[in-house]
């Protein structure tokens, strides 16, 4: 078998497509207009109920996998540390981060598993679970939703496409925010603009402008 040689790829292969570059330009602006029309009260009602989570003494939990637990722990920094106010840090864990604690549940137990058994150890009625999936169909968060519940916390769940199992379990006092695409990229897209629009309510609801 011969041996892939990334140099001579990259020697022969064209220059990139600018006009594909744009389209990705075109195309992300048309899902967040599209998602600035139908997700605002969401969203909205999301970061009340953060907020008042956070001014009870509660914690706000988050997970996801890949580029979804990247804006799982984004979202935890942004609040333990600042978003744009000078403020004291805020209560928030990211399940993503730990690797002792995925690895030996993943080895004793199972992966699906990863997060559910962090919320039920960690989750405390009134805290919520900021759950993230694309598809929504991500077993491990579609069980830390159910522990979730399980523990009396609530549930924000940003998805995307049909919201796929998630928008089937989720409570009466939770939130969906589905975004209208079904592209990974544009949907994780719209994932970190609704994490910085929860930043900053939750700022201006807890210490004004």
């Amino acid at each position: 078998m011969t041996p892939f040689i990334l140099s001579n790829a990259v020697s022969s292969s064209p220059m990139p497509d600018r006009e594909n570059i744009r389209s990705h330009f075109t195309e992300s602006a048309a899902v967040n207009q599209a998602a600035m029309k139908t997700l605002v009260p969401a969203i909205a009602r999301a970061a009340e109920l953060m907020a008042d989570c956070l001014k009870k003494g509660g914690k706000i939990l988050s997970c996801g996998n890949g580029g979804s637990a990247g804006d799982a722990q984004h979202f935890s920094a942004e609040l333990l540390n600042r978003f744009e106010m000078e403020r004291p840090g805020l209560a928030a864990i990211a399940l993503t981060t730990d690797s002792s604690t995925l690895t030996s549940i993943a080895n004793d137990y199972a992966y699906e598993q990863i997060f559910s058994k962090q919320v039920l150890a960690l989750g405390n009625e009134g805290d919520c679970l900021l759950a993230i999936s694309t598809s929504g169909n991500s077993a491990n968060v579609v069980r830390a939703i159910e522990a979730a519940h399980e523990n009396r916390c609530s549930v924000i769940a940003l998805t995307g496409g049909n919201g796929g199992s998630i928008a089937t379990q989720l409570g009466s006092g939770d939130v969906e925010i589905r975004v209208p695409s079904t592209r990974t990229a544009r949907i994780q897209e719209i994932h970190l603009l609704t994490i910085h629009c929860f930043c900053d309510a939750i700022d201006r609801s807890l210490f004004g402008r």
